[in-house]
Parts: C-alpha cells; sequence; structure tokens
C-alpha cells in the first residue's frame, strides 16, 4: 500500500503530534522531500524525535526510509490528462462535464487501486486462487455484482465456484469450507454485516479469506488472511459506489488474466467455453 494512501488512512485515529506530521504530509509531500527531520519537527511544531517515531510508526527504520516511501509513491501517482475535470459531479453540470467528471473519476479510481496493492499481496492472492479445492464469493448489493462476474470468469477456468445472490445461501455455502478452500469477501466499506459474518464461518471453517476492500475497510481486514484494497473517490464523487465497483472489477479481472498465464490448459477451457455458448447466438 502506498504509504500516503496509509497515512490518510490511519490519520483520523493517530495522537495529536502524529496527526500533525500526518497532516503535513499529506498536504505538502514535495516540501516534505527536501526537508531534514529537524526541519520538518520545525514546520509542525513538533520534535526532530516525533518525526523519527512516526516514521517508525508506519514500520519504517528512521525517516530517510520514510522519504523514500513518500518519493515512491508521489512516482506512482496519476495525473488527470490535460483538460480532463475532476471534482464532484454537480446538479447543474451540463452533460460533457459530467461525462469527464466520471471518466477522470472511474480512472483515478482504478490507478490508485493499482498503486495500494503490492505485487506481493496480489501473488498471495492468486496462489491461494489457483490452489483452492473449490472458491466461494462473498457480497452484498454492488459488490455481489462484482462477485458474480468473477465467478463466472473462473467458472470458464474450469473451476469450482460457489456463488448465490442471497446472503442466506452464501453463509450456508460457506458453512461447508474448509482448509482446502478460499472465500473472496466483497465489501467497500468492510463493515457489511452479512458480508463479516460470512468471512468469520469461513475463517472459523479454515478457509482462507481474500477480502476485497476500501483502505478503511475494518473490521473485515479483522477478519482476513489476505487483504487486497480498492480506492474510490468518495470525497469527490457522489457516484462512489461506481467507482468502488470499476476498482473491484479491475482486481478481480487482474486475478483473471494472471490465473491464465498460470493455468496450462486456460486456453482450452477458454475456446470450449466460446464453441458451447456460440450455439445460442443467431445465425
Amino acid at each position: 500500500m502506498s504509504v500516503l494512501r496509509k497515512i490518510n488512512a490511519q490519520l483520523e485515529d493517530m495522537a495529536p503530534a502524529d496527526r500533525q506530521i500526518g497532516r503535513f504530509i499529506l498536504d505538502h509531500p514535495d516540501q516534505m522531500l527536501k526537508l531534514s527531520s529537524a526541519a520538518l519537527a520545525a514546520e509542525t511544531g513538533r520534535s526532530q524525535s516525533s518525526v523519527v517515531k512516526f516514521s517508525q510508526k508506519l514500520g519504517f527504520a528512521g525517516y530517510q526510509e520514510l522519504k523514500l516511501a513518500v518519493s515512491k509513491a508521489k512516482a506512482q501517482e496519476w495525473h488527470a490528462p490535460p483538460g480532463m475535470i475532476h471534482g464532484s459531479i454537480e446538479v447543474g453540470d451540463g452533460y460533457l462535464t459530467i461525462l469527464q467528471k466520471l471518466i477522470s473519476s472511474k480512472m483515478l479510481a482504478m490507478q490508485q487501486t493499482l498503486a495500494v496493492n503490492g505485487e506481493q499481496e496480489i501473488e498471495r492472492a492468486l496462489t491461494a486462487l489457483n490452489d483452492a479445492r473449490r472458491i466461494h464469493m462473498a457480497g452484498v448489493g454492488a459488490s455481489s455484482l462484482v462477485a458474480r462476474d468473477f465467478s463466472y470468469k473462473l467458472m470458464k477456468l474450469g473451476r469450482n465456484v460457489l456463488h448465490d445472490s442471497d446472503s442466506h445461501v452464501q453463509m450456508a455455502n460457506a458453512s461447508t469450507l474448509n482448509a482446502a478452500d478460499v472465500l473472496f469477501a466483497f465489501s467497500y466499506s468492510g463493515a457489511s454485516i452479512e458480508t463479516l459474518r460470512i468471512a468469520e464461518l469461513a475463517r472459523e471453517r479454515g478457509a482462507t479469506v481474500v477480502a476485497v476492500t476500501g483502505l478503511n475497510g475494518v473490521p473485515l481486514t479483522q477478519v482476513a488472511n489476505i487483504r487486497l484494497y480498492t480506492v474510490a473517490d468518495e470525497e469527490r464523487v457522489r457516484s462512489s459506489s461506481i467507482t468502488a465497483r470499476d476498482a473491484q472489477l479491475m482486481l478481480t479481472d487482474l486475478l483473471f488474466i494472471l490465473l491464465i498465464q498460470r493455468q496450462p490448459d486456460a486456453n482450452d477451457y477458454v475456446h470450449n467455453s466460446e464453441t458451447a455458448v456460440s450455439v445460442l447466438k443467431a445465425r
């Protein structure tokens, strides 16, 4: 996860001194990269030791490592193309303005989602998916649509997948899981009670739980063995469920493509599926 995203996600729960340092870094990352720990302390009205401790609380050995992480996060940022508008869609916006804002928001959500998920965690999710005896999908509302789309894709590869839009059926399915199985739990908020209870049951049964959630997706992240994060600009776009769904779809599409690479007979399965469906199409 990008260090800037990590700071932003934890900001409200930080102690006052840490929150002040974190807020300065989020608001002025370029300036922070030019400051020594003593200079940053002076800018924020805190002690140099507070800056070093802040770095260590984020998992870094010291301030220099934090600066390197911030520099890397800045390099991964996506900037809207010239003429692209980003911001809240207002009632009085015209057609073209709405179109530009929507496209910008979708692109930004997908780009930032890629930035916050490290290759190592993607690899862990892919390995769990590849090795699973059975794959169960859980999610409600818009997340259920993503779960269904992902389940259809995996079925094309011959994978044993369980998904039902009814959360009661999802719970019943979860009760049959064991250590050889995987549960993908989709919830942007991380607080959907149905998805959370299903994830808890799957964990109790010994299954590997993969959470696909937002950066503040507690308590679902506390239940999961593997955590994949999605970013949606809730602050600026009223249609945040749309951007959250797009971010989830991009993650599942990435896993699907990587799984095709890993599965030797994947193309045969995809071809057989296309051939079977072709007889239902008008000639």
